[in-house]
């Protein structure tokens, strides 16, 4: 079972026409629906679930440009900015904090790759930099060795998943917007090759323009219209903790093991980059577009054959008379790997005495949307005029969520969007880029 979350009431009746559908619930369907009401556009967002159901209630609660590709700062940074004037904007609290995030390393290399990244990233407006021994003691107390450098920036910050969403989902209905939840958008009605409207369980919605930001249900929502999406799931697992006295305050990301502290003075802990890689009927379609990310992180990997079944079932095409696969599985609500989960805590405790004593109040899972280049898809569809897709956040959507909205926003209105995002094209899997993970760090 996930954690609990604000909840979002929905709206009843369903309008026959609108400006612009949003399909999906989490951070960056909200964030687009919260964008469009404020510029007065009419605005329908549909979600299958409940709001913020499924990764975006499940996630680390991060807001860190730190080590972000290179691809992805300008929107990182754009997106942090959202973040720090969020809480006013939705009138709600949302449990920002800017205490600071660290990439905490134990070996020379990823230092050196992080002041190579601090070159690159400053002139961009990053405050980020590289932390020696002395300076991460004086943030992280406690550490039973030290750690030999630090990725740091004291503006990186973090938020309640559990909380924020729901506010900005909201916030965008007292500017407008129509929320629909227990509402699956079916399938999408085209005149002429454009869009016309979307077929939802309970009926037909017009309008000009859809937004589809369904997370790791995009891709399916892609394949029955004829649009390759490269993009699979990884399935992490967290924990969260009672209050743990001497613990330190800003959020430590390590390769065995990653801390936050949260509202409510517990933390949530666990291990982001080993995670448990589900093989589908896709997995075998796309191995080609992931050839390169699984050499880089085979050993990051375990393989399942737990969702094959349920994938399979998915793929086969419904008419939009029939219930669809949306229908079938309102939230993806995995079982956490408690033996992952038992591992990063104890090399926590290792690290850091102070959460022996941490009482584990709670364990989840939660599936996210992974491109083949860990670069998210924020893009116009040539071929389907009026279409829009964000999703393939690959693990690093609450951050960029508002960032992505706020451009999925410009781009349904015809407006200039405040980043470049040529990089994060749909066209960029089948167009001759080969698009390639950068190493992480």
């Amino acid at each position: 079972m996930g954690p609990a979350v604000d909840t979002v009431s929905s709206d009843t009746k369903l309008p026959e026409r609108t400006t612009v559908v949003v399909i999906g619930g989490g951070i960056v369907g909200a964030s687009t629906a919260l964008f469009l009401a404020r510029k007065g556009v009419p605005v329908v967002l549909c979600e299958k679930g409940h709001i913020a159901g499924e990764q975006s209630s499940r996630n680390w609660g991060w807001i860190i440009n730190c080590g972000r590709d290179d691809r992805e700062i300008p929107i990182s940074l754009l997106s942090g900015r959202l973040w720090r004037e969020m809480s006013e904007l939705v009138e709600a609290e949302i449990g920002y904090r800017a205490t600071g995030i660290a990439r905490l390393y134990d070996t020379d290399e990823p230092i050196s790759r992080a002041q190579a990244w601090c070159k690159r990233a400053q002139p961009m407006g990053s405050d980020a930099r590289v932390l020696n021994s002395a300076e991460i003691n004086s943030l992280f107390p406690g550490a039973s060795h030290p750690f030999r450098g630090a990725l740091y920036s004291p503006t990186d910050a973090v938020a309640e998943p559990q909380k924020a969403t729901s506010a900005i989902a909201n916030a965008a209905r007292r500017f407008g917007a129509i929320v629909l939840t227990n509402c699956a958008v079916r399938s999408l009605d085209l005149t002429g090759g454009r869009i016309s409207g979307v077929i939802t369980e309970r009926g037909r919605i017009q309008c000009d323009t859809v937004v589809l930001a369904a997370g790791a249900w995009s891709r399916l929502f892609c394949d029955a219209l004829g649009v390759k999406l490269a993009q699979l799931t990884v399935q992490a697992s967290v924990m969260r903790t009672g209050p743990v006295a001497g613990a330190p305050l800003p959020a430590g990301v390590t390769d065995r093991f990653s801390f936050r502290r949260r509202l409510d003075g517990g933390y949530t802990i666990g291990d982001p980059f080993h995670t448990i890689a589900p093989i589908t009927p896709a997995s075998f379609r796309l191995l080609p577009d992931f050839a390169e990310m699984l050499r880089m992180s085979w050993r990051r990997l375990t393989p399942s054959l737990s969702r094959f079944g349920t994938e399979w079932r998915h793929a086969k095409r419904r008419s939009a008379n029939e219930p669809s696969a949306y229908e079938e599985v309102r939230v993806n609500d995995p079982d956490p790997s408690k033996s992952f989960l038992r591992k990063a805590h104890a090399q926590l405790v290792e690290r850091f005495p102070a959460f022996k004593s941490a009482q584990i109040l709670q364990q989840w899972a939660g599936l996210l949307d992974v491109t083949a280049d860990s670069v998210p898809v924020i893009s116009t569809v040539d071929k389907i005029p009026g279409l829009l897709i964000g999703t393939g956040f690959s693990g690093h959507g609450f951050t960029l969520g508002p960032g992505a909205g706020h451009v999925l926003a410009d781009l349904a209105v015809g407006e200039n969007p405040a980043v470049d995002i040529t990089p994060f094209r749909v066209s960029r899997f089948w167009d001759g880029s080969r698009p390639r993970p950068e190493v992480g760090f």
